[in-house]
């Protein structure tokens, strides 16, 4: 039985947003770094400065602040305390959408405990502002005498301002005041701005711990058992324990750090007595002054003094001895610090600058609007989102202003980011703003992967995506959030040879990290990235982060568990129909086509030579037959896949469950989180088998068109080589080449492994 077809609400739809970039035209121009958002209009009101306003309190001076009303909105700057000459540099800017007045009023106040004083105000018609286009310069301001009420020019006062209609490519429009948020207080606008963040450059630190030397026990003739503990910040790892007074180790301990480089390395020697730990003496180095390597070669190794503190009447002393650690201190810049899920990379590089290739491409991203929201928070008894949207590419993370009250917001922002590798993937996430109002949590809304290698270069990609969320009542759509890609490609040749080329840095197979240290060191930056831009303003939250790096994606679950299964399933089934295939040729179920296959297989018997370019040219034609049905869309959620709408209330509850888990007595939650924890290692080979075949299946579905492409190029020349070299004589050579001397053979992969784990599989449509 075939299960339904997916839903309607959960597919992806095309759109036909009015850009510049899918060939819209009219209206007015913007500049041609927006030309995938749609053009919204804005009043812009810059204030100045005033200078020799008139004084209203009693004593003379004043306390002057700037009103700018239009229609039903009002903005107000910051007030000065006795101040006739302040100087505000204020911006606002209101939508031409909701405008509701011909006349653009700018008032200055005295600040007054009981009623504000009026000094003097400004009045434009909205007919005779000027546009400003960019890339024009900024409109300079102007001074403008005060009027009084009755439209008559006061004895002292003016006020410079500048005041033009532009779209959101106007430079002020990041920094303003938006008529749209007119009911955040001044202290929540902060929370609401757009910005751009780079997260840290992560480092890996590689500790060396070789040996000690002439060890000082508490205990005079006591043998200690010795053990060095390693510790940047949070971070604590140990080495195994020695017995003697010249311990000797050689072990690697590697750590994550992030510059600016805040925390010191701090190496304790300790002796284990029993239960007790006694420090025999620390080193503290502080890690600019550790070298740093961009290859694997050697490091020098050095000795460090250890300190050992003493207590002595109550007061804390330092006395040095002779006690030395050896160490071998090293910053890695060879590596790639992960911090992201291996399956939703989206940048690759090296820490070194010095080893970083010049870019392959440009990708711009059109975050144009949301529908459909659902309400996340009550506000005045009626359900209401405060929503923005996140998007993260490599180490620049942007955030797009937070649009107050609305299930159906408009940003039309648009942000650009260089790409160094093709087979990698964007991710965009859309939360509600818990912060407006006291210091909530902002809660997500769902997300959207893309890969790049599944885009077409130069062609902008305009679709809704469907937000999707798993809860413990099962998988919701909250709303869809429109978006528009664009990945432009600078050269094709430096692009395509990236499909031969290693995925991650040489380091990575030179001198490999376990993939336990992998696990501990992703978990770790992500700490470090997540700390880091929660000190930003506005911050970035935590859990925001956390959601956007996939943070807890390997946890089991029977779900995820599932969906492995039958992905596993979808690829053997190519083979299981054509052992079916292959049956129905045996019983003669058509016998035109069984006639044929004999007259094939006595023709490649008799002239073996022809196997070989036969297969190649039979692959070569399917590839260019299936071009025809290559996907014309990027990959979404898929909750078919996700095995998200097929799964009971039990399962549900299981993944939601914390861990290690609450329920049960103690042995039952003992034996539950192993059972967890090794389902979940199986469930990763799982899904790492089930990627190995979906890369098979990618070389000729086109959803990569460049490697499709590629290898159908590949398959038409082994074709016609192999057509015109004598059988034995390509027989010969594999079988030298396969039988190599070591000599001959090279550390890092091969050409054509590199280019197979470059392939797309069906891992970014999963939930």
């Amino acid at each position: 039985m075939q299960r339904p077809p997916v839903p309607e609400e959960f597919s992806l739809k095309e759109t036909s947003p009015k850009i510049a970039g899918a060939g819209i035209t009219g209206g007015d121009k913007l500049s041609c770094t927006y030309d995938l958002v749609e053009q919204m209009n804005y009043l812009y009101v810059r204030v100045v400065k005033a200078k020799d306003l008139p004084g209203k309190d009693v004593t003379g001076g004043c306390d002057p602040y700037v009103e700018v009303k239009l229609g039903n909105y009002k903005g107000v700057t910051r007030h000065f305390e006795k101040k006739s000459n302040p100087e505000w540099n204020h911006v606002f800017a209101f939508s031409q959408d909701r405008l509701q007045a011909s006349f653009l009023e700018v008032v200055v106040k005295d600040k007054d405990v009981v009623i504000d004083d009026f000094i003097g105000r400004i009045q434009f018609d909205l007919s005779e502002v000027p546009k400003r286009v960019p890339p024009d310069s900024p409109l300079a301001p102007q001074w403008y005498r005060l009027e009084d009420r009755r439209g008559d020019k006061i004895k002292r006062g003016e006020i410079m301002l500048a005041v033009w209609k532009g779209t959101q490519a106007d430079e002020a429009f990041p920094d303003a005041w938006h008529s749209d948020a007119a009911t955040v207080g001044r202290e929540g606008v902060t929370n609401i701005r757009g910005k751009v963040y780079l997260a840290p450059k992560l480092w890996y630190v590689r500790v060396n711990v070789i040996e000690c030397q002439d060890l000082l026990p508490s205990e005079k003739g006591r043998i200690p058992d010795v053990v060095v503990r390693v510790a940047i910040g949070s971070q604590a790892l140990r080495t195994k324990i020695f017995k003697g007074l010249n311990p000797m180790w050689n072990e690697d301990l590697v750590f994550v750090t992030a510059e600016p480089f805040e925390e010191p390395l701090v190496i304790f020697v300790e002796d284990r007595v029993g239960s007790n730990v006694e420090v025999m003496g620390k080193c503290v180095i502080s890690l600019p002054t550790i070298p740093r390597r961009f290859d694997n070669k050697a490091v020098l190794a050095r000795w460090h003094n250890l300190e050992k503190h003493i207590m002595a009447e109550g007061e804390k002393k330092e006395l040095k001895f002779a006690s030395k650690i050896h160490l071998r201190l090293c910053l890695e810049g060879g590596y790639h610090v992960l911090d992201e899920s291996t399956h939703y990379s989206s940048d690759l590089r090296p820490t070194s600058k010095q080893l970083w290739k010049s870019s392959i491409g440009l990708l711009e991203l059109g975050i144009i609007s949301s529908t459909g929201l659902s309400p996340m928070k009550a506000r005045d008894g009626m359900g209401t989102t405060d929503a923005y949207c996140v998007a993260k590419y490599g180490t620049k993370w942007v955030r797009t202003r937070t649009i107050i009250g609305s299930t159906t917001p408009k940003w039309n922002e648009q942000y650009t980011w260089e790409v160094f590798d093709p087979c990698t993937v964007i991710t965009i996430g859309v939360f509600d703003n818990g912060h407006l109002h006291g210091e909530g949590k902002d809660s997500r809304i769902g997300k959207v992967r893309i890969r790049l290698s599944t885009l077409d270069t130069d062609r902008v990609y305009t679709h809704s995506y469907p937000l999707l969320v798993l809860q413990p009542s099962g998988v919701k759509k909250t709303g869809e959030v429109q978006l528009a890609v664009r990945f432009s490609c600078v050269s094709w040749i430096n692009m395509l040879h990236k499909y031969t080329q290693p995925l991650l840095p040489q380091m990575h197979y030179a001198h490999p990290l376990s993939i336990i240290q992998l696990d501990i060191l992703r978990h770790q930056a992500t700490q470090l990235v997540s700390m880091r831009l929660s000190r930003a303003e506005p911050p970035l939250k935590k859990e925001v982060v956390e959601y956007m790096l996939d943070v807890g994606l390997h946890i089991w679950s029977v779900r995820k568990s599932k969906a492995n299964f039958f992905r596993i399933m979808n690829v053997l089934s190519g083979f299981i129909a054509i052992g079916k295939w292959f049956d129905q040729i045996c019983h003669w179920k058509n016998p035109f086509t069984t006639v044929l296959i004999h007259v094939l297989f006595v023709i490649l018997i008799l002239y073996p030579e022809l196997i070989l370019p036969t297969i190649f040219l039979y692959l070569f034609f399917i590839g260019v037959w299936r071009a025809r049905w290559k996907p014309r869309h990027p990959p979404h959620m898929d909750i078919r896949l996700s095995h998200a709408d097929a799964i009971g209330s039990d399962e549900l509850d299981e993944e939601f469950d914390t861990f290690p888990t609450t329920k049960g007595s103690d042995t039952v939650r003992m034996r539950y989180d192993r059972l967890r924890s090794i389902a979940g290692r199986i469930q990763t080979v799982v899904g790492d088998l089930a990627t190995q075949g979906e890369r098979f299946q990618s070389l000729l579905n086109w959803r990569d068109p460049r490697a499709s492409g590629l290898f159908v190029i590949f398959c038409l020349v082994i074709a016609i080589v192999l057509y015109v070299t004598p059988f034995q004589v390509v027989v010969l050579l594999g079988g030298f080449y396969v039988l190599r001397h070591p000599r001959f053979r090279h550390k890092m992969p091969s050409l054509p492994l590199n280019f197979f784990r470059r392939l797309p599989a069906r891992t970014d449509c999963m939930l």
